[in-house]
């Protein structure tokens, strides 16, 4: 996998919620692929973090595509709303409706990419019927809820098994949790071609946020490539 084939997608969990405009220019400035905007409602998972006007918002203070993970119960409810929010990626978790496969052809129908989530404890199964309606999927390296956790290495079997099941369709595979410059290039040998970070992305160490956001998501890259997994 090359340098250019990893798509970087920080997360704003992390960011300073007091300037999250501010903090997405600065995410774009230092050359992120995506903006990866977590919902959560504070039923799917305790957390309740942002709304449609949130998401409205960002989109107006840049112009990178706004992957949005929608951890949320009402996933029918809300995919417009966010769709007409400005969001390019709509993901819905497969554990949180009745009728994901109908929500996945919705995002479709919004003009949106359509992506699906998966829960630690679910098995990889529950996607076989949604491959055909799905432009991404998401594998929870972490269980949904709150940053800065530890990457589950358990996951990495569920990437591989994914990775097989997606074949040759033009699907991404997103792995969202606990990424680090240590797990990164294990994820992206696993099939991990989205690598979704917070915690690590938005560490500081100057007092340039630009310069040190820039040298966190190379450092991802990098971390990435082919060869730089440890040995197991």
């Amino acid at each position: 996998m090359t340098c250019q084939t990893v798509t970087i997608a920080p997360s704003i969990l992390s960011a300073d919620f007091s300037r999250l405009g501010e903090e997405c220019k600065h995410l774009e400035a230092a050359a992120c692929d995506w903006i990866h905007v977590d919902v959560m409602d504070g039923h799917f998972v305790p957390t309740l973090t942002f709304g449609p006007a949130v998401c409205a918002s960002l989109r107006k203070h840049v112009s990178c595509p706004l992957d949005v993970h929608l951890m949320v119960d009402c996933v029918d409810q809300m995919v417009d709303d966010f769709a007409a929010a400005g969001a390019d990626i709509i993901s819905v978790h497969v554990e949180a409706g009745r009728h994901i496969h109908r929500v996945c052809q919705r995002i479709r129908e919004l003009g949106k990419k359509s992506g699906v989530a998966i829960n630690p404890g679910t098995p990889a199964v529950m996607l076989e019927e949604l491959l055909d309606t799905v432009d991404l999927i998401c594998v929870m390296s972490v269980n949904p809820g709150a940053g800065g956790q530890r990457f589950l290495a358990s996951q990495l079997a569920k990437i591989r098994q994914v990775r097989d099941m997606i074949g040759h369709r033009d699907i991404l595979l997103e792995v969202d949790g606990g990424i680090t410059l240590e797990n990164a290039a294990e994820v992206a040998d696993a099939g991990g071609n989205v690598l979704v970070a917070g915690t690590s992305v938005f560490a500081r160490t100057s007092s340039d946020p630009v310069a040190d956001l820039s040298a966190n998501i190379m450092g991802l890259r990098q971390a990435a490539q082919p060869g730089n997994a440890p040995d197991r």
